[in-house]
């Protein structure tokens, strides 16, 4: 389950490395989609961050982080975040309340 924000943040980033250089576009999917499979593999390997229990992986070619929460039966992505623009601005975003899309 991804929040909405984090759905065009994902589109920004893919937008802005399709604009800079060929294959870009493809290294920061390929880049996603691992950082993504460690998280689904391990959840919990990651220390939560806060009392909400978000946690955070690393982008390992790209300046990103995913910040998620491990739920019962889903992992809920509330940012994919650069690691340099607007520190925290993610914060407020909640995991979504019982019967939310």
């Amino acid at each position: 389950m991804i929040h909405a924000e984090a759905e065009a943040e994902v589109l920004d980033a893919i937008a802005y490395y399709e604009d800079r250089q060929a294959g870009l576009r493809r290294a920061f999917r390929e880049d996603l989609e691992a950082t993504l499979d460690r998280i689904r593999r391990m959840p919990g390997t990651f220390a939560p961050i806060d009392d909400q229990g978000t946690r955070k992986h690393r982008f390992q070619r790209f300046p990103y982080t995913i910040y998620y929460v491990e739920l019962d039966d889903v992992i809920w992505i509330a940012a994919i975040a650069h690691q340099k623009r607007r520190p925290g601005y993610w914060s407020r975003r909640r995991l979504p309340s019982v019967g939310d899309p």
